[in-house]
């Protein structure tokens, strides 16, 4: 999903209605969820994405503040 950031994946499951989990898992830490939800259309809402992408923001900002830089595997 480089829509909502590098790096940036989605899972897509289909039990009974469809869902989506955008995650980041290029930290060597481990793996970040950043947004799950329920998928109505067949297009990702705007505001989806934009949850997504503000989540996105958030954690690379708190990785630069803790390791004083940004670092992708």
């Amino acid at each position: 999903m480089s829509s909502v950031g590098p790096g940036v994946r989605e899972i897509r499951i289909r039990v009974g209605d469809a869902y989506r989990v955008f995650y980041v898992a290029t930290f060597d830490e481990g793996v970040y969820v950043i947004h799950a939800f329920s998928k109505k259309a067949r297009k990702t809402a705007r505001r989806d994405i934009d949850v997504g992408r503000e989540r996105f923001r958030a954690l690379i900002a708190a990785r630069k503040q803790k390791h004083g830089k940004e670092e992708r595997h």
